[in-house]
């Protein structure tokens, strides 16, 4: 079992940043592929980042690729969502996932793929 607990959301102003962490429990933290997914109120859950067990490999919505950077620390047991140029369109409940992976550089963009989730934080981003 693996539990997830997301924080660092916030209300920032268009243009800002905000940097989300997701802590992991466990010892096996590398063998698990992480994602991050966000859903704004009355939409569905939508896919944004996604790394691979080892960090190697990283694979972002085209929405936000160029602004948000994925990362990953073994140590830690965390997963971060950099989060760059900041506008309102990218306010909504952000939320990580875990699935074990089936190699070190596999990565997966589907939320049905991830069988661990957080709690989510929320982000707001203000014109």
């Amino acid at each position: 079992q693996v539990q997830l607990v997301e924080s660092g959301g916030g209300l920032v102003q268009a243009g800002g940043s905000l940097r989300l962490s997701c802590v992991a429990s466990g010892r096996t933290f590398s063998s698990f592929a992480m994602g991050w997914f966000r859903q704004a109120p009355g939409k569905g859950r939508d896919f944004v980042a996604a790394i691979s067990g080892s960090g190697d490999v990283r694979f972002y919505a085209f929405s936000v690729k160029g602004r948000f950077t994925v990362s990953r620390d073994t140590a830690k047991n965390t997963v971060y969502l950099e989060m760059d140029s900041l506008n309102p369109e990218d306010t909504a409940v952000y939320y990580c996932a875990a699935v074990a992976a089936v190699s070190p550089y596999h990565y997966y963009r589907r939320g049905d793929d991830y069988h661990y989730w957080g709690q989510g934080t929320q982000v707001t981003v203000s014109s």
